[in-house]
């Protein structure tokens, strides 16, 4: 069929890829619930009181506020970028690769805890001034400094996909969104900045913005700290430039182009099933000490048992293969949200009103009872 011509392997890989971090993201997200919950249980316990209020300060929740200007910032982070990337460029690379660095160290955390359970004990080392951190720790960090070290001295493509892999994971497992409210406000003005980008700034500012800043290469820091330094001509000057992991690139294979998918096409989507990922644990939860109490009866047995996470997962694809599609035919960039939000979002939007969930999920904010349910069914 021409619409199995239109994708090849670099775009099969990018649907894999992309939709594995969300999934993971997500569970990882949901497991750090249980884990604050436990910890807010023990020391309730050794206190002898609860305090409801007490939340992990790493995490961020979005309010309606935020989403709302979040786009605007995005929008004026972009034209800095555009206008003053040769000017900022060291300062953009060094941020990168220190963010990179710390959310590649928290995506290896679960595999490296495996590794060292067996020889070490789990207790921390101190640091001084620095903290307190496990062998597990530890060891995730020097991997992924080992692997930034690696990808400046290279500029391999791969190890760029791993770090923005690492940038996915993280922002989706420590951002929140509240509630379904905040989910569309967030989600439509992210389509329009992302249409108005890539459609309409070429009028304004002669060069498309968007595809200008996410495919400029960056000067290598090393190259720059030679110069500087005046190490002299052979020092640091064989170093590729950088392309900064703020997306996914795969080459097809012949070689000839690279698939690109930008890290927020990645995470803006993610949120949405982090979120309804937790609203079906906590209705799961709820129906449990309810005694399993049936939904609304002009809904089909077989719809209540459809989780919200399937649903949302299952139009995040079909919004990437269509995305996938009119690029291929249109043979130019699209805004991935254009076609992610709605397809996406209006599933949701549908099976919750269908459900009776809509007014819980549009403006109540939810927590699970307990955490007595670790895993939920997928």
């Amino acid at each position: 069929s021409r619409a199995y011509s239109l994708v090849d392997s670099s775009q099969v890989s990018t649907f894999l890829i992309s939709i594995l971090l969300i999934v993971y993201g997500s569970f990882r997200s949901l497991n750090m619930d249980f884990e604050n919950q436990d910890k807010e249980k023990d020391n309730s316990s050794a206190a002898g009181s609860f305090n409801g209020n007490s939340t992990n300060n790493s995490i961020q929740t979005i309010d309606s506020t935020q989403a709302l200007f979040l786009p605007i910032g995005a929008s004026v982070s972009l034209l800095v970028m555009f206008f003053f990337f040769d000017f900022f460029f060291f300062v953009f690379t060094i941020c990168t690769a220190v963010l990179a660095t710390i959310a590649f160290a928290f995506l290896l955390l679960p595999m490296c805890q495996y590794l060292t359970r067996p020889c070490s004990p789990q207790n921390k080392i101190s640091f001084g001034c620095c903290g307190r951190f496990t062998a597990a720790e530890l060891l995730s960090f020097s991997l992924s400094v080992m692997l930034v070290l690696i990808w400046v001295l290279t500029g391999h493509w791969l190890l760029m996909d791993a770090l923005a892999m690492g940038l996915c994971v993280a922002m989706i497992a420590f951002v929140r969104l509240p509630s379904l409210k905040v989910s569309c406000l967030l989600l439509s003005g992210l389509l329009i900045y992302d249409v108005f980008w890539v459609f309409f700034s070429a009028y304004i500012f002669n060069s498309n913005v968007m595809v200008k800043v996410a495919t400029q290469p960056a000067d290598n820091p090393l190259d720059v700290l030679s110069r500087k330094l005046h190490l002299g001509p052979n020092v640091g000057r064989d170093v590729p430039r950088l392309s900064l992991p703020g997306k996914l690139v795969f080459p097809s294979s012949t070689g000839s182009h690279f698939s690109m998918l930008g890290i927020g096409d990645i995470v803006m989507p993610g949120l949405l099933l982090c979120f309804v990922l937790r609203y079906d644990n906590y209705k799961k939860q709820a129906n449990s000490d309810s005694c399993g109490a049936p939904g609304p009866g002009n809904i089909s047995g077989r719809m209540q048992k459809v989780s919200y996470f399937h649903c949302t997962l299952i139009g995040y694809f079909v919004g990437l293969l269509t995305a996938t599609v009119a690029s291929r035919i249109h043979r130019a960039a699209q805004p991935a949200l254009l076609y992610l939000v709605p397809f996406t979002l209006l599933p949701l939007l549908t099976m919750a009103y269908l459900k009776g969930d809509l007014r819980r999920m549009w403006s109540e904010p939810f927590h699970s009872k307990s955490s007595s349910s670790r895993f939920l069914e997928v």
